[in-house]
């Protein structure tokens, strides 16, 4: 069997968009589910769209999602360049674009933009009105081309399809799929400036790079008849096709930049991991026989099958990445989630508290790392509270009952001298003991009293250490005096 080549082919336009990173996922699990080659070629014959430094977006993405190329610009594997501007410059677009021409698969068009603006539209199967190019400049003699060309009238070279009958293709995941000729347009395959268009490129790239598999969104669909009939033209084998569903918002409509979370970068800035955020991707419209959906980059590898991937549009669940970058932050070795927190932290935290202990307390209790801020606030500043969250019903505490325990309990922590976790858990025990008293009962109005917020990462004994005997009796007595004054 042949060797399974794959490629991930962007344009350097500006971040990579979420559909654009599944694509790029999709087409390296194939490969290396076969241990097959995965190949970055950058499609930049759209001179007008690109911008400055997305190629090194395109890299530094593919580093931080683990997507390692085996060929690619920076990595010769023997059939490049691998920037198609570069092989602009080679003349090896417009030389196969002759090539067709020889063979009268295409042609030179002289139209003008005026002319070509007042071309009636055609009508498709749906309703749809569709552009269709008259074919005037293909009934042109070789004597008038050769005097256009000589004249160096603006041309374009455009494929020459059929008018009749109908164009069949398959596609793994929506089967064969069929379209009228009369549909296909005579599309520009080499532009006015001397560029491939991206449909003509990708074709001849993909062959002379060997590409087995082709991975693209649906939005391609429509225009692959066209790319099957330049296969066809030349004489080569068609790649398989791997057409992927649309990726919706919640509201199902196209994921756009609107949203605010459409790109891989936009993610990382919201506080997520890269590993989560392959991790989800891949499952927008794909999953895994067992339905398993915490997976390494290996178990995805060694799971995958794109047989396997819907036809149905995949909707982002924000929510479900949050809760998926929850786990993967609590199984992080502690050291890596601290480089990420500590900024978080020093956001909020001014005070010479132990920053590592805060870290360990909500290392398991958030979901994106910005949750950090909103949890801890309270060691910098005890915030102001209403007196009800003193009352508890499962621990069976109201205002009156806390004020009792806040009273008891300050001389019993003003005589000690240990403030550790253990040392204040053991103290408070031996109080509730000898009055007879639930851990809960004494616990629930001294949390309140120290942190001011009625869910904390971490337990009362905990903050208190954190914060301090000097800081964690004063606010006790802000306690005491709130409680007083009702």
């Amino acid at each position: 069997m042949e060797k399974v080549r794959t490629r991930f082919a962007p344009s350097p336009t500006g971040r990579m968009h979420v559909g654009n990173l599944r694509t790029a996922l999709y087409a390296y699990l194939i490969a290396r589910h076969a241990k097959g080659d995965f190949i970055l070629r950058i499609e930049d014959t759209d001179q007008n769209r690109e911008m400055e430094g997305a190629v090194d977006i395109i890299y530094r993405t593919l580093e931080k999602t683990g997507l390692r190329h085996d060929e690619g610009p920076d990595k010769d594997g023997g059939v490049g360049p691998y920037v198609q501007s570069e092989r602009v410059k080679n003349g090896l677009y417009m030389e196969y674009a002759k090539k067709l021409i020889e063979k009268g698969e295409a042609y030179y068009c002289f139209c003008t933009p005026e002319r070509l603006a007042g071309l009636k539209q055609a009508v498709d199967e749906s309703g749809k009105e569709i552009s269709v190019y008259d074919k005037h400049c293909l009934h042109l003699s070789k004597e008038e081309i050769e005097k256009n060309l000589a004249e160096g009238k603006p041309y374009v070279i455009r494929q020459n399809n059929p008018t009749e009958g109908r164009t069949t293709f398959h596609d793994d995941i929506y089967g064969d799929i069929s379209v009228q000729n009369n549909e296909l347009d005579d599309m520009v395959l080499i532009k006015s400036d001397g560029f491939p268009t991206y449909n003509f490129a990708n074709v001849v790239d993909d062959h002379l790079m060997g590409i087995t598999h082709v991975v693209r969104g649906n939005e391609y669909l429509s225009s692959s008849p066209k790319y099957n009939r330049l296969y066809d033209a030349f004489g080569w084998d068609v790649p398989e096709y791997i057409h992927c569903p649309l990726i919706t918002d919640e509201e199902h409509k196209k994921l756009s930049k609107r949203s605010g979370h459409s790109s891989f970068e936009d993610l990382i800035e919201q506080g997520f991991l890269a590993e989560a955020v392959v991790n989800f991707v891949a499952l927008l419209g794909w999953s895994p026989e067992d339905n398993q959906e915490i997976m390494s980059m290996d178990e995805l590898i060694a799971k995958f099958d794109y047989h396997h991937i819907s036809k149905s549009p995949a909707v982002f669940d924000y929510g479900k990445l949050k809760w998926m970058n929850g786990e993967y932050i609590k199984k992080m070795d502690f050291d890596a989630f601290y480089e990420k927190a500590e900024p978080e932290i020093d956001a909020v935290i001014k005070k010479p508290l132990d920053k590592k202990k805060i870290a360990r307390l909500v290392q398991t209790r958030i979901e994106i790392f910005p949750d950090i801020r909103e949890q801890i606030d309270f060691y910098e500043e005890l915030p102001e509270y209403d007196v009800s969250m003193y009352t508890h019903k499962k621990n069976k505490t109201n205002s009156e009952t806390s004020l009792a325990v806040l009273k008891d309990i300050l001389p019993i922590l003003e005589g000690t001298d240990d403030f550790s976790n253990d040392g204040l858990f053991s103290l408070i025990q031996a109080y509730a003991k000898e009055k007879a008293l639930k851990n809960g009962f004494v616990l629930w109005p001294i949390r309140t009293a120290v942190s001011g917020k009625q869910a904390t990462p971490g337990g009362a004994t905990e903050i208190m250490e954190i914060l301090g005997k000097e800081e964690t009796l004063s606010r006790i007595r802000k306690g005491i005096e709130k409680l007083s004054a009702q």
